[in-house]
Order: structure tokens, then sequence, then C-alpha cells
């Protein structure tokens, strides 16, 4: 919006992103107003989090094909409870000089009576305007209620408030949210508070035109218990190229030179995957920590290196499971490993991961097995409990790439 550079050029400046209270947990698409944020911190200026306990009771349209399922007011606080924590990772609330601040937009709208609403605010906007905004005109053939028709002016009354009480003089967010955003800067101006301005980023939008934030099972989460840290890490490292490209500019703390010379460095040998690692290391650690970082890289060599047994069995059972998501499994009783199972029973009787003893023999002489990544050549190999990895598992393999689980209960 034009002046915004001027204003950012001229003083500290306050500038808010608001969050959708609908999940317990933040996931990598909010990441994009969530370094629009950090940015302006780090150039000086002051965040505000706006986490809407008033607006996730209303429900934001914008980029939705139908209305949404309201939430109880239980369930949002609980939300919002989570999501602040998720944000603290990223800002700084102690800073000496220009501090984050986070706002509840329920603390201005719980005691905003309906008719006061209307009449004091409702009156500045017209409906001709509130129609032209994208968020109502893909809506208008299926219809919409008047709960979410009402939303742009109900996040426009956040930023006058903001305005008014914070001088806040910014709000920030993707360019879905340009309609909601700017009704905001109208309200402003129409009622008398003085001029604010917008900032929005592109969508990000992949390669293959999928989704972006979407992994196989969904969205990819902030929260560990969600999305594992090495989940996490390896939906960044399996980033297509052009993909990853996007995603260090988009999401790197890293200063332009040096993004542009691990761009430079992966374009000469792109079969490295640079570019990639080097966002899924930085990203890891903001979202997680330094620790969850190591485990992931140490998970992926499990399954892509040459990792060793003490490291499988120094995995937790959250990596271990999520690295072999999918990996057929068996199962077999405690009191079946107390007195110790051969190579042959294992492999081929109780487990049924191969066909038959004479498969087991065949696979023993060729050097393929491998049971927990130690090499097994013996037919007189017997395991037991000391065996097991999280005191749960066998991990058995046969060649580079065929996995198995026996899980002992």
């Amino acid at each position: 919006m034009p002046g915004t550079e001027e204003q950012l050029n001229k003083e500290l400046t306050r500038g808010y992103v608001g969050f959708d209270p609908t999940a317990d947990s933040l996931h990598i698409g909010n990441l994009v107003p969530i370094t629009l944020l950090v940015h302006l911190q780090r150039a000086g200026h002051q965040p505000i989090a706006l986490v809407g306990g008033a607006t996730g009771m209303v429900g934001d349209p914008s980029g939705k094909s139908e209305e949404r399922n309201l939430l109880t007011r239980d369930v949002i606080e609980h939300n919002l409870a989570c999501q602040k924590k998720q944000l603290e990772k990223f800002l700084d609330f102690n800073s000496e000089t220009n501090p984050a601040i986070m706002v509840n937009n329920y603390d201005w709208f719980k005691d905003f009576g309906f008719l006061e609403f209307i009449r004091d605010v409702g009156k500045h906007i017209s409906v001709n305007y509130m129609m032209a905004k994208d968020s109502v005109k893909n809506r208008l053939e299926n219809g919409m209620s008047f709960t979410e028709f009402s939303y742009q002016l109900v996040q426009g009354y956040d930023f006058f408030h903001l305005f008014k009480n914070m001088n806040c003089k910014i709000q920030m967010g993707g360019s879905d949210q340009w309609g909601n955003i700017t009704t905001g800067t109208e309200l402003i101006r129409r009622m008398g508070a003085g001029e604010a301005f917008a900032v929005t980023t592109p969508l990000i939008k992949k390669a293959d035109g999928g989704k972006f934030g979407k992994s196989e099972k969904g969205n990819v989460w902030l929260d560990a218990e969600k999305t594992t840290p090495y989940e996490f890490y390896q939906f960044w490292i399996n980033a297509a190229d052009s993909d990853a490209v996007v995603y260090i500019k988009t999401f790197s703390l890293k200063d332009r030179a040096e993004i542009e010379a691990l761009i430079a460095e992966h374009e000469n040998a792109p079969h490295l995957r640079i570019v990639q690692k080097a966002i899924a290391e930085e990203l890891t650690e903001r979202v997680h920590s330094k620790k969850d970082l190591e485990a992931a890289i140490d998970a992926s060599s499990i399954l892509f290196g040459n990792a060793t047994s003490d490291k499988l069995k120094a995995m937790s059972e959250r990596d271990f499971l999520a690295v072999f998501d999918g990996v057929p499994r068996a199962e077999i009783s405690k009191s079946e490993l107390e007195s110790g199972i051969g190579v042959l029973d294992l492999l081929a009787t109780k487990s049924g991961f191969l066909a038959s003893n004479g498969e087991v023999r065949r696979a023993l002489k060729e050097n393929s097995i491998s049971i927990n990544k130690e090499k097994i050549n013996s037919e007189e190999a017997y395991f037991n409990s000391d065996s097991l990895i999280n005191g749960k598992y066998l991990l058995l393999q046969r060649g580079k790439k065929k996995y198995f689980i026996v899980s002992v209960s």
C-alpha cells in the first residue's frame, strides 16, 4: 500500500498479524505471517500478535468454499493458549527497545453490544463495499451466512481498535487477507482516526500445483505431537528444487548474500540438495530445538544412510515409528522372546517377513539380512528381549530397501 515504506522509515512503527484459533496448533502456513512479524521486529519495529478469541467465534470466509463449524468458547480458549506458547518461540517479548506484544480481540469485543456495534461501526462501511470483496463474491453462488458476511467488519474493527488504542499503523497477512485488511484501513479513515497501512505477501504455491503446508498426512503442524520433528524435517528435505528456493527466500533469517550463495551452490550440484538441507535445518531448530534437529538428522540416516544399531536403539519411539511409518508389521508375544528366537523362526515362521526357511537361508548366504541394522549371516543367531528397540521392536531388513517391524507385546 502506498506510504507504507515511508511510515516504516519515519519512526518505530507497530504492526500486527491476526491468528485464527481454529486448531490447538499453528501450522507451517502460519510461518509466512510469523516471519513478517519476525522481520518487523528485527528491523527495529514493534510486532503485535493478535489471537482471535472473538473472530474465531465467527470464522473467516477468506479462501473457503463453505461455512466452517463454529467452535465453543472452551475449545477456542484451549487453542489460544497453545498458539501463544508457539508464538513465543519466534518473537522476543522481553526486548528492552521493541518487545513483541500479544493481544486477544475477545478483550474488546466481549462487552461490545450488537446494537452498539452496528450503529457505531457498521454505518461506516456500505454493503456495496463489502459485497465487492473476493471473500464474499466467491461465495455468492453457494450462499454465506450473515455471520461470515460480517467477518470483514469485525476484523476491520480490530485494526481500528489497535490503531486508536495502541497506535498500531500496519496490518500484515497473506494476499487472501487483502480484502479484510483494507476494510480496516477504510474503517480507520472513515471513522476519522487517521491513516493506516496494509502489507500482504503472495500465497506460496508449489511447483506441482499442490497446496503449500500439506503432506500426505495433511497439515504440517508446529506441534511436535501432531507432526514429529523428523516428519517436519523431512517435509523440507523432500521439497522440489524450485519450491526449496522459494522456501529459503521466504523463511530463512540468513542475510541475502548467504541465501544467494546457497542457491548458486545448489544450482551447481542439485543432487546434493544444499538448499533443502539448509532450510530444513534452520526451520527444524527454530520451530523445535537443536536437540530435535540432531535427532531428525540421525533418524534420516537410519533410513537413507549407513546408520549403526547404536543410533537405532538411541532413537525415541516417536521417531522410530515416524521413520518406519507404513512399513509392514507383525506381532509376537513377549513370552516367545524370553527363551530366545532363532533367526529362521523370527524371519519366516513367527513374522512372515520371508516366505520360508529356505528363503531365509538363501538371504543369509547372500549377506542381505540385517536385524536392528546389524548384519546377520549365521543360521545359529538368536534374539531375546535384550535385542529390542525401546523394549518393543525388532527391525528386520533385507537388502537396502525392504523393511519389516516385529512388535513385541
